[in-house]
């Protein structure tokens, strides 16, 4: 039995990290069975989410455990693609994973409103007496992290930009089509449905998520995808499964 870990569903997503959404879309799609459990980040293998245990072997980084399905299983995402189809799903998860996640993270983390409303809630178990020391000194790491990244040395003005580039890219790459490389879902899909549902999250205001929530292709995108791989679940990120 496969375990995914994470930091568990929450701001009405499958889980706070599109990663570890990701993850789990591929194991989903992957009809293995698997459990999820919650992380330690002492035990993870790469210090951050998602990683697996698979017969005791502890695996992270959501690509990494990608091949490792593939591999181990002999599981093909990708089949029927051409060598320009994979090329281009490659393209845009790098997009997603290197740049939108960044403007998504900026959003939820360095925006006071945004993050009185979600990731303060990560605190809750640290101690009252030192939780606002420590929620400083983390967005403080975060907010240097950003910055080298490259994403943090931009006015938010230009983050906005930066990211609804991508959201609009994504959503006229997708146009009409069920899904995003055609009629069926392939692994890319994994990739591009756990960031589409971060960005429209309507948790989180802010130019980019209004940007994202504004292409009805995309959010009947995550519809479908809900409804093929998340069948217990009504809605994700506000929007209602539908096939």
């Amino acid at each position: 039995m496969i375990t995914l870990y994470g930091s568990g569903p929450n701001f009405g997503l499958p889980d706070a990290s599109p990663f570890v959404t990701k993850a789990e879309t591929l194991l989903r799609m992957s009809k293995l069975p698997f459990e999820k459990a919650l992380m330690s980040f002492s035990k993870a293998p790469k210090g951050k989410i998602p990683y697996i245990e698979d017969d005791g072997q502890l695996l992270g980084d959501s690509t990494l455990i990608r091949w490792h399905l593939e591999k181990k299983y002999g599981i093909d995402f990708d089949q029927g693609l051409s060598a320009e189809q994979l090329a281009v799903a490659w393209a845009f998860e790098k997009m997603a994973e290197d740049n939108l996640y960044w403007a998504s993270v900026y959003f939820r983390w360095m925006i006071d409103d945004n993050f009185r409303k979600g990731p303060v809630n990560f605190f809750k178990g640290v101690p009252a007496p030192v939780r606002p020391v420590v929620v400083s000194m983390i967005r403080r790491r975060l907010r240097k992290t950003l910055h080298g990244q490259g994403i943090g040395r931009h006015s938010a003005d230009e983050i906005t930009a930066i990211g609804i580039r991508s959201i609009d890219a994504m959503a006229a790459y997708l146009g009409d089509k069920p899904f995003f490389m055609g009629k069926e879902p392939t692994g890319i899909d994994a990739t591009m449905f756990a960031f589409a549902v971060s960005a429209i999250c309507p948790l989180f205001e802010s130019e980019l998520q209004r940007a994202a929530a504004g292409h009805d292709n995309l959010r009947r995108y995550v519809s479908r995808m809900t409804a093929r791989f998340y069948p217990e679940l009504r809605e994700i990120a506000g929007c209602e499964a539908a096939a």
